[in-house]
């Protein structure tokens, strides 16, 4: 039995990274625990190439990160209605966990940040569910049995735990970071019920 939550992200300017910590947290308060991971951003210069590790921040995730976890909760900034290139470039190399059926009946669930309301939030976290979806995933997106959902004026969608930066680059509020402690702990109970 897998005994962690997988909280796989992109971040460009620190929004996501703080929403997966917030997330992780969620995670660890539901008894599992959680592994946070990145993924390096890709270039148009041919020659360009990341690191092994990071500089600093979370490792990079691999192929066994997502095999062995209990659940996934997949996050990305929105790029034009969509998930970024980073996170879109590793989820297509992962062509053999898809073979052999490892994320099969695994819970899974997505978060976004952008930099305004009508920003595209909503079709990137459906723009992530589709590969999740192929992966023989089951999609958990937040109830509107937490209250925060019905009194946002920012982030936060029943798709997934969403973050709006705005212009000054405004870091995640409360109300925005409640959801993401909750959409960890909603996916970490369903994984612990699946497991038991």
């Amino acid at each position: 039995m897998s005994d962690f939550v997988l909280v796989l992200y992109y971040s460009r300017y620190g929004a996501c990274r703080k929403m997966a910590t917030h997330i992780a947290r969620g995670v660890e308060q539901a008894g599992l625990a959680a592994r946070v991971r990145t993924v390096p951003a890709v270039s148009t210069v041919c020659e360009a190439t990341e690191p092994a590790i990071p500089d600093d921040g979370h490792l990079y995730a691999t192929e066994d990160d997502l095999r062995d976890c209990a659940g996934l909760i997949l996050g990305s900034p929105t790029r034009f209605g969509n998930m970024a290139a980073p996170l879109k470039y590793f989820i297509d190399s992962t062509s053999a966990l898809w073979l052999s059926g490892a994320l099969i009946g695994k819970p899974a669930a997505v978060f976004t940040s952008s930099n305004s309301l009508h920003g595209g939030q909503e079709s990137t976290l459906l723009s992530m569910m589709i590969p999740l979806l192929h992966h023989g995933m089951l999609l958990a997106g937040l109830p509107y049995s937490h209250a925060e959902l019905s009194a946002t004026t920012t982030g936060g969608t029943p798709y997934g735990a969403s973050h709006v930066s705005g212009m000054n680059n405004r870091a995640p509020d409360e109300t925005e970071l409640s959801l993401c402690r909750a959409l960890g702990e909603r996916v970490a109970q369903i994984a612990g019920k699946l497991n038991s």
